[in-house]
């Protein structure tokens, strides 16, 4: 799990309450202001008087040349280094993974964060967030944490599938090679989103796509990484989802392209611990589902009673995200 910082220098009270909701690790305030901190909750400080205290536990090094590289090593062994970095800002910090921990970094929005929490597959071991509003701090620190959580399954009864005629059908290609048992979750209602598995599984006929999820109709609903829903007519390029494998385990996904065609669609029906739950997928052999061991099964192989995974009580939504609210979707 990486080491979370929020930076709240000047001091910012709502900065602080969202370092606490949104499960930071740490937060860098003045020293006067250490005592404030614990009067809004438990998180540990970074100050000159701090929980984490500078130069005894955390150092700043900015990083020019081989020689700073190797100071910070040298550092990084007895204590945690914040890297700054300057002209060059990739390859400096590929070089420190691959050599050390106990690395930090400033970011100031999403796209830093991402890119530092990558680096060589692995990422820095912390990230300190510098941005002066909640509402951007929130994003960042959805994001990075997600793929330190899991997303409850369970085990869904197939009930009903039928065949509903022609419909526009949304393929999501995404930039990573999703490995089998892995898919994104779909379905027509927020509250219930079936596990649709990615075309990563060979067959006689079509070529593996272990890119591709061939996720739905365009009214369906995604689970985004914010835990947020998006419709898939809404996903483009540039856009992040969410791959999950058989025990809920989060990948963040970037989408390369989204293709909508004209296809046969089918309606499958199930009923899960809190109700029905529904999906309109492409009616073709290789759409599949997900069984509770982690095993892709066809939809046009399903048969009623048998058991796929999905995820339920995602609750009602309005602009996607998860609201308290009596709603009826059919």
């Amino acid at each position: 799990m990486k080491k979370i910082w929020v930076k709240v220098d000047p001091w910012n009270k709502k900065l602080i309450t969202t370092a606490l909701e949104g499960g930071a690790h740490a937060v860098v305030v003045p020293p006067e202001r250490t005592g404030d901190v614990k009067e809004l909750g438990l998180i540990k400080t970074v100050s000159e008087n701090g929980d984490i205290k500078w130069d005894k536990d955390v150092v700043r090094v900015e990083i020019h040349s081989a020689q700073d590289e190797e100071r910070i090593v040298q550092l990084s062994r007895h204590k945690k280094v914040v890297v700054n970095t300057t002209d060059w800002s990739i390859i400096p910090l590929e070089n420190l993974v691959a050599r050390t921990g106990n690395i930090l970094v400033e970011v100031c929005d999403m796209d830093g964060a991402m890119t530092a929490a990558g680096i060589l597959e692995k990422g820095v071991d912390g990230l300190i967030i510098d941005h002066p509003d909640p509402l951007e701090v929130k994003k960042v620190l959805t994001e990075i944490t997600c793929s330190d959580h899991k997303v409850p399954l369970v085990s869904v009864e197939v009930k009903r599938i039928r065949p509903v005629g022609m419909g526009d059908r949304v393929c999501v290609d995404t930039c990573t090679l999703m490995q089998p048992g892995e898919g994104m979750l779909v379905g027509n209602s927020s509250r219930a989103l079936f596990l649709v598995h990615a075309e990563s599984l060979e067959n006689p006929y079509v070529s593996a796509r272990p890119f591709r999820v061939n996720a739905g109709a365009v009214h369906a609903y995604v689970l985004g990484p914010e835990g947020r829903t998006r419709y898939l007519s809404e996903l483009g390029a540039g856009d992040r989802v969410m791959a999950l494998n058989a025990q809920g385990e989060v990948l963040p996904l970037i989408v390369g392209r989204v293709k909508i065609e004209r296809r046969p669609l089918l309606l499958l029906e199930g009923s899960g611990p809190e109700g029905p739950v529904s999906a309109i997928l492409q009616n073709a052999e290789t759409i599949r589902l997900v069984k509770p061991g982690g095993e892709a099964i066809s939809i046009v192989k399903l048969k009623t009673s048998d058991q796929v995974l999905a995820h339920v009580g995602g609750g009602a939504r309005h602009f996607g995200h998860k609201i308290e609210e009596t709603i009826i979707e059919r």
